[in-house]
């Protein structure tokens, strides 16, 4: 049987302090049959040194003026060979093991639009092990379920239009997922620690979170017709959320050092000095 090909792409805006990790991961992917694009999404000088150094190493080097990761995403998978796409950002990596175990579920079920895994979230001297949740439309109208890198089918990429380019400020991927699971399918989380993602001081995700609710009434509005028909569940989750929210506010306000504060600013409020919110 004719092995499949892997297209493993890796968007690179300013990162030649991480990008040959990065690299380096997908180059040693035990799958023998894959190919690495690396698109350089208008990066500094150093960084466009570094991606020249490492240039031999990959299928293809691919220069573009910046536009945004989800452009730089369509603009590798666009070229791409393989019909299995992993999309991986510069600054993160992969355990070796990743693309066999996931193809292998892919070529197992079609069922199955999206792979993910078990991820080690790390900084300076911190690791945390974050478990994506998986699932289906119902799961993903809520949240995201799997990780920005991970890996899918190319006709799917195709048949939902690609990544939203509009989508600037982070989000990208949930978005894109929400289309991929529209029509049916699940995405599957493999039950091992395979990926490394980078939590940096200024990463994507961070910049995302600050811009959160601006993101998700533009999610929520261009699927306005999935959320009403799932209106009853969304409903019920944000609720439930919104309970929760309660629910801590009371315990702080109810603890002792929430009082005592309380009662030490007292005073200097009537002095008009701070105001209660």
């Amino acid at each position: 049987m004719q092995q499949e090909i892997i297209s493993i792409i890796i968007p690179c805006f300013n990162d030649a302090e991480y990008i040959e990790q990065a690299i380096n991961s997908a180059l040693v992917q035990s799958w023998p049959k894959k190919e690495v694009i690396v698109v350089d999404d208008g990066s500094h000088t150093d960084t466009k040194i570094k991606l020249k150094s490492l240039e031999p190493r990959i299928n293809r080097l691919i220069t573009q003026e910046n536009k945004g990761v989800s452009a730089a995403r369509n603009e590798g998978i666009k070229v791409a060979k393989g019909e299995y796409i992993l999309v991986l950002d510069s600054d993160d990596y992969f355990e070796p093991k990743f693309c066999e175990k996931a193809i292998d579920v892919l070529l197992k079920d079609t069922d199955v639009k999206l792979v993910t895994c078990y991820s080690n979230w790390f900084s300076k001297g911190n690791n945390k092990l974050f478990k994506p949740s998986g699932g289906q439309l119902e799961d993903i109208l809520l949240k995201n379920i799997a990780m920005g890198s991970s890996m899918f089918r190319k006709s799917d990429w195709k048949a939902v239009g690609g990544y939203d380019e509009i989508m600037l400020k982070g989000f990208e991927d949930w978005e894109f997922y929400i289309r991929l699971l529209k029509n049916g399918g699940y995405a599957y989380v493999i039950p091992e620690m395979l990926f490394n993602y980078r939590n940096k001081q200024n990463s994507r995700n961070k910049k995302a979170n600050l811009a959160m609710y601006a993101i998700k009434e533009y999610i929520y509005n261009k699927h306005a017709e999935l959320y009403k028909e799932h209106f009853s569940l969304f409903i019920h989750e944000w609720l439930k959320s919104t309970k929760k929210n309660e629910a801590f506010k009371q315990q702080v306000m109810d603890s002792v050092d929430y009082k005592i504060g309380n009662k030490l600013l007292k005073p200097l409020r009537a002095l008009g000095m701070f105001k209660k919110k």
